[in-house]
């Protein structure tokens, strides 16, 4: 089988803590510190995705070398938590950038963006993606290697996907999948966990599980993510995109939003 390689869904890996908290009102959706994301603010984002984004419809007047050929596919719309998600993250980093004094290491170009989710470049979900991206691009890492249970976690995510062949053992699996791009993802999650440990972050019932992948297979697929806000759980894991693992070439980045 051929090798494949580790695909970022952007060129720079995410994250947040889990943190706890009690509060709870009307109408908000998350909050961090004393900023509140409200539901209304999530509704207006979705609005804008379908105004911006309608599906596909059939032409009454088709002709006939096209009637017969399939109707091109429907934009893959967020919903109300990964709206969400992305609204609480860039307020934490922001907030973090702002205290450590991080500069972004480049500008994400929305229309980069777009042609990655498959959405129109003045659809404002983009432009909170593209900003995120770009604020996340300043946060310092140094590469470190995956623990053995992070390891296990993300072959375990492979295999149930069908991304790494059943014959495949874990070590070699494990060779194949390790690299920069794992390696930095780790990195930049686990420097935005510690720095936002301060940050009394809740998260309403509603949108709970609210996770952020980092690394995703194919698919959009997510290889592990950063759960935000409550889930029960304390468990903080995360990365980006991992395409199916061959036996052979060793994993390498390729950013796709950046």
């Amino acid at each position: 089988m051929r090798a494949r390689r580790l695909v970022a869904v952007a060129s720079v890996a995410v994250g947040l803590v889990a943190l706890s908290g009690c509060r709870a009102e009307p109408g908000i959706a998350a909050y961090v510190g004393d900023h509140r994301i409200t539901d209304d603010r999530v509704a207006a984002v979705l609005k804008d995705l379908r105004d911006k984004n309608p599906k596909p419809t059939a032409s009454p007047t088709a002709s006939p070398t096209t009637a017969g050929q399939p109707a091109p596919p429907e934009p893959q719309l967020p919903g109300a938590v990964q709206v969400a998600s992305v609204l609480v993250l860039s307020e934490v980093c922001e907030r973090i950038s702002a205290e450590k004094n991080y500069q972004p290491r480049g500008q994400v170009p929305r229309e980069q963006v777009a042609e990655v989710l498959g959405l129109e470049p003045g659809t404002g979900y983009v432009r909170e993606m593209a900003d995120l991206y770009t604020c996340l691009s300043g946060v310092p890492s140094e590469p470190v290697a995956p623990t053995a249970q992070e390891m296990a976690t993300l072959i375990g995510v492979g295999r149930e996907a069908g991304q790494i062949p059943a014959n495949m053992t874990d070590e070699d699996a494990a060779r194949q999948l390790d690299g920069e791009q794992l390696r930095g993802a780790l990195a930049t999650r686990r420097s935005l966990v510690e720095a936002a440990e301060g940050y009394d972050v809740t998260v309403s019932p509603r949108y709970r599980p609210l996770e952020f992948p980092v690394l995703s297979f194919p698919g959009d697929v997510p290889a592990v993510s950063v759960p935000l806000g409550e889930l029960g759980s304390d468990a903080v894991t995360d990365i980006s995109t991992p395409e199916p693992v061959g036996s052979t070439a060793t994993p390498e980045a390729e950013g796709t939003a950046s």
